[in-house]
């Protein structure tokens, strides 16, 4: 069952981390989270795929302005297994967007638009959510 949450009014800043901890489903195709000022203005969309058409377990990441998509930044090696438990960190380093794995792996995106407060969290699709944290 995929599952949404959407926070808005956050206050995420340069040097914040938001962890996300929980489940990825069994049977996931894909979960993503989303951070920005609205659903049409995304900093960051990290969207982890288990069956992508081209390239099959894929991290995708995106920016979206003015609900228009940017150039996907796909990242092959894809360490995320469905069925895990899993912590994911994403901190704004200012110019950057990076995202720690739960292996170690980090996957960096450019802060494209040059965001530097987030007031939009949506953490979405198959994925149990268990912990929520901003530090």
């Amino acid at each position: 069952m995929s599952m949404q949450l959407e926070l808005k009014n956050t206050d995420l800043r340069t040097g914040d981390k938001l962890k996300i901890k929980g489940e990825i489903l069994h049977d996931a195709e894909r979960f993503q989270i989303d951070l920005g000022v609205d659903s049409d203005d995304l900093a960051l969309h990290f969207n982890p795929r288990f069956h992508d058409d081209a390239d099959g377990a894929v991290l995708v990441c995106n920016s979206k302005i003015d609900g228009c998509w940017g150039d996907e930044k796909r990242e092959i090696d894809n360490p995320l297994q469905r069925g895990s438990d899993v912590k994911i960190e994403l901190k704004l380093s200012g110019d950057v967007f990076e995202v720690e794995l739960p292996d170690g792996k980090e996957v960096q995106f450019p802060n494209r638009v040059g965001m530097d407060v987030i007031t939009y969290v949506r953490v979405m699709g198959d994925f149990k959510l268990t912990s929520f944290k901003i530090c």
